[in-house]
């Protein structure tokens, strides 16, 4: 333990630390993905609608949303360690009353505690990935992430799979998947809490921030503003992939729950592999130019999606899975490299924003779905990638760091 921290103070990257975050990510995720993995099921067994299946969806993202960038703001003030295995305690409290809940007022609280779960882990959690990244900041940023988005990928598989066969009480396996992630990051808590003491003691966080300029506070809130339009769009559209996409696949195609589950899969895995694949390509070619890349390429594939046959759904889902997620991770780092003193609210407020603009996404498609109808509102959402070309105006990676 000793030697890793030593490593890492000398700015080369812990990869037993990254990797272990990033598979906790991976926990994390996992059991927020059976949320909407359960939205057919809850919708055949509950007769809920796309408007009460879309507030499920809110009560978990905007509880995570609000509360990232505040634990973030208070982890830059006191670095919190152990609250790590405390926030997937919460999350294991929320998965044992979503498997059992009978009514849909008990659903939405237990979805409240896995929000509440999130909300502490993504902040620390990103914390752990900047502290272990050493010189390797996009390719720990991309590891922890990818873990995240691989979780995500894993709900089509998790309705499918386990909740289709079982119903809701199959969400009861995944109390096991809750019991690991907190063993898991009481051991990583240790290595923090260590690392913390040894920064105190050489001074070393200091003399890492120092190296990193800031710009004026007018270039870095326009920055940021630009950055969150781009997150509201590319969570958006991904909120509706992830959680909707499978009635049109339903409707416009007739094909199972289980048979589209599997095109949604397709979908978030290869957002998976973008995720992993942004961060080194960042660190190498620029962050703002993964992040334009992220969002030129889908704009002419999501507005053809809703028209095409279904064996073309399978290439535009691909490649639109892939491109979309290139810039997750790199938002990220972008946004800590803006405001390198407040690395914690940065992660909480890009991250957070993420599962904000999920939550009021989901409401708003919900809605529409309603109202005017599954196919029409595919129509309507396609148009969302079109605001990430505010991403053109960002400032150049040399900029930040000579401002």
């Amino acid at each position: 333990m000793a030697n890793a921290i030593k490593t890492s103070m000398a700015g080369n990257p812990v990869y037993p630390v990254m990797f272990a975050i990033g598979a906790c990510h991976l926990l994390n995720d996992s059991l927020q993905a059976v949320i909407p993995a359960m939205f057919p099921i809850l919708e055949e067994s509950m007769g809920l609608t796309f408007t009460q299946l879309g507030l499920i969806a809110f009560a978990l993202n905007m509880v995570a949303s609000v509360l990232q960038p505040v634990v973030g703001y208070i982890s830059d003030k006191k670095p919190m360690p152990y609250a790590l295995p405390i926030g997937m305690t919460s999350s294991f409290l929320g998965i044992a009353g979503l498997a059992f809940a009978p009514e849909y007022w008990m659903i939405v609280v237990s979805v409240i505690f896995l929000g509440f779960g999130s909300a502490v882990f993504h902040p620390e959690g990103s914390r752990v990935s900047y502290m272990a990244a050493g010189s390797k900041r996009g390719l720990s940023q991309s590891i922890y992430q990818v873990g995240g988005n691989s979780g995500q990928a894993l709900a089509p598989l998790i309705s499918a799979f386990i909740l289709v066969p079982l119903g809701q009480t199959g969400a009861a396996l995944f109390l096991f998947v809750a019991a690991l992630g907190i063993f898991i990051l009481s051991r990583i808590s240790k290595w923090y809490k260590e690392q913390l003491e040894q920064e105190k003691l050489q001074k070393v966080k200091k003399v890492l921030l120092s190296s990193l300029p800031e710009m004026t506070k007018r270039q870095v809130g326009m920055a940021l503003t630009l950055l969150l339009i781009i997150i509201f769009a590319r969570s958006f559209y991904v909120t509706n992939i992830t959680s909707f996409y499978i009635f049109h696949l339903m409707e416009a195609y007739g094909l199972t729950i289980q048979q589209g589950q599997l095109y949604i899969f397709l979908f978030l895995g290869l957002g998976a592999a973008g995720t992993f694949f942004g961060g080194p390509l960042a660190d190498k070619i620029g962050r703002k130019n993964v992040i334009v890349l992220s969002l030129l390429v889908p704009i002419p594939l999501a507005l053809m999606l809703p028209y095409v046959p279904l064996f073309a759904v399978l290439v535009l889902l691909s490649l639109i899975g892939f491109f979309i997620m290139l810039s997750f991770s790199v938002t990220v780092v972008y946004a800590q490299e803006l405001v390198p003193s407040k690395i914690g609210t940065m992660a909480g407020l890009t991250v957070g924003l993420a599962f904000g603009m999920g939550a009021i996404g989901g409401v708003v498609i919900g809605i529409l779905m309603d109202s005017i109808g599954v196919y029409e509102t595919m129509v309507v959402v396609s148009f969302l990638p079109l605001l990430g070309l505010v991403g053109m105006a960002l400032p150049k990676d040399r900029k930040i760091k000579a401002a």
